[in-house]
């Protein structure tokens, strides 16, 4: 009589990266701000071939027109298709939400890094400065900044890049402090390494999730920056669209044509939220006690 002795079960881990996902992955909400914002680029990368209709076209016989179905969104005070205007004007904000915060990745995770892992004087200079930053509000300090750069789309992300560096900052120096504190760095500083090694090979890939999740986030403060910046004429330039400056067109006929605000407004609520609860999945996901 055989007896058959069953194969050991062998448990493969998984990834830190795997299952992070799949923590993301379970959290519908920010599944669907994932989709939404998908969506959206989709959207600003093909929309010439999504709208039939030139975004910076005028036309003197369809001024202000309700939604119809020739015109989805209806039609803005010079007859230009507002579902036009609303698609290419896509392309500014999401560019400049992304494009400001590689430029604040760029300047405040190496700070945070030299200042909390030097420590010393480069550390305290370093945090004065942000503090000082910090204590100008987000807005008023990218307004100052664009003003003075002049008004203009690229002016505009270096200005908002600018002003958002210090939170990247603040968030770069906590978690390398967290990460320094680690056993596998004095090992690393036991063996001889160098200290820029130490800093770019064992803490610099540790302080990435807190980083990434404060970039989407201010992915999402970027894009109402980049909004209110165009708004008040300091960003994206008319005839070229962008979802503020088709508000600041849009405040002096709020009565007769309300559809000339709904629609850009609408198209920030969305792609904001969306950035704001991927953030928040990301946040959640990438937490290590796996909550």
């Amino acid at each position: 009589m055989s007896t058959t002795i069953a194969a050991p079960l062998v448990i493969v881990p998984q990834s830190p990266a795997r299952l992070a996902l799949l923590r993301f992955l379970h959290r519908p909400i920010a599944v669907a701000g994932l989709v939404v914002i998908v969506v959206f680029i989709l959207v600003a990368t093909f929309a010439p071939l999504i709208t039939p209709y030139d975004p910076i076209a005028t036309s003197w016989t369809a001024i202000r027109k309700a939604p119809s179905a020739l015109h989805w969104m209806g039609t803005d005070e010079n007859g230009r298709d507002v579902a036009a205007r609303v698609m290419f004007g896509a392309r500014a904000s999401l560019l400049a939400g992304v494009v400001s915060v590689l430029i604040a990745a760029g300047i405040g995770v190496p700070a945070g890094l030299l200042a909390g892992f030097a420590g010393g004087i480069a550390d305290m200079l370093l945090s004065r400065i942000v503090d000082a930053m910090l204590a100008c509000p987000f807005l008023i300090l990218a307004i100052a900044l664009a003003a003075f750069l002049g008004p203009d789309l690229t002016n505009a992300m270096i200005a908002i890049g600018v002003s958002t560096a210090p939170r990247f900052m603040r968030v770069a120096r906590a978690a390398t402090l967290e990460a320094a504190a680690n056993e596998y760095v004095e090992a690393a500083r036991a063996t001889g390494n160098p200290a820029w090694r130490i800093a770019v090979r064992h803490v610099l890939p540790n302080i990435i999730p807190p980083v990434l999740v404060q970039g989407t986030l201010a992915i999402a403060a970027a894009i109402i920056a980049e909004a209110s910046l165009s708004f008040l004429g300091l960003g994206q330039q008319p005839p070229d669209p962008s979802w503020g400056s088709m508000l600041n067109s849009a405040q002096r006929f709020l009565s007769q044509a309300p559809w000339l605000a709904v629609f850009p407004g609408l198209a920030i609520f969305l792609c904001v939220l969306s950035f704001n609860l991927v953030g928040d999945g990301l946040r959640d996901a990438l937490d290590p006690r796996g909550r």
